[in-house]
């Protein structure tokens, strides 16, 4: 048995198509991006790691550790053990790319020093949004074959924490760009590196849009399907 709101719609074909091909152009637009400004190297010669451990260090995060990953734009700050994880290119590699993405993922250890509050408040999210991410989907299913509307109802608002984790992200994402932009700016690197970093950035920044706005229009899907 099916729950009544949550038959076949074609609505829903199109809202896949369209999450889809957002995820697709943006994912190709910021490897396109961060392979054009990968080819140019900055002016002083440094890694992103040496980037990213000099604004570290000037901006009062000089407890945070630098460790390399595995993988291509697999780069991220762990607040547990407090240290960036960057893909080796990154860490190793001198182009204007290698220490965009360094310096943004400073930026994160940088709010998190200086008590950035939309980083408190995701931070504090993260355990919600864990549970909630892994059990809205086995709600909403078991409503929808046991016809139980409460059930329904419930996981569309397990899922939205998950929405709103997303949003609270985007402040966080933007700010931790902008202090990467204005340390290479003062850093004393060039203006084309300054260019090529908001260009990497602004294009990384562009997934997260694209993320949100498939988890707010998959939301509003829901919950006009559960009003039927």
């Amino acid at each position: 048995m099916y729950y009544y709101g949550f038959g076949y719609d074609s609505g829903y074909l199109l809202l896949v198509i369209v999450s889809t091909l957002l995820g697709v152009i943006t994912q190709a637009y910021i490897n396109h991006t961060y392979n054009e400004w990968s080819a140019v190297p900055t002016s002083t010669g440094e890694t992103g790691a040496e980037v990213a451990r000099r604004m570290l260090d000037s901006e009062g995060a000089s407890e945070v550790g630098i460790a390399s990953v595995g993988g291509r734009l697999t780069d991220f700050y762990d607040p547990r053990d407090n240290k960036l994880h960057l893909s080796s290119e990154n860490v190793h590699g001198g182009s204007v790319a290698s220490v965009a993405v360094a310096c943004h993922e400073a930026g994160h250890a940088v709010q998190r020093a200086r008590g950035y509050v939309p980083m408190r408040v995701r931070t504090a999210l993260v355990p919600v949004v864990n549970f909630a991410s892994q059990a809205w989907m086995v709600v909403f299913f078991l409503g929808v074959f046991a016809n139980a509307v409460g059930l329904v109802r419930i996981a569309i608002f397990l899922f939205a924490f998950s929405v709103l984790f997303q949003l609270v992200t985007l402040p966080v994402e933007f700010d931790a760009s902008r202090r990467a932009v204005a340390y290479v700016r003062g850093s004393g690197l060039d203006e084309e590196a300054v260019d090529g970093a908001r260009s990497v950035l602004t294009a990384a920044a562009l997934t997260y849009v694209a993320a949100a706005l498939t988890s707010i229009l998959q939301l509003l899907w829901l919950v006009g399907r559960s009003r039927d």
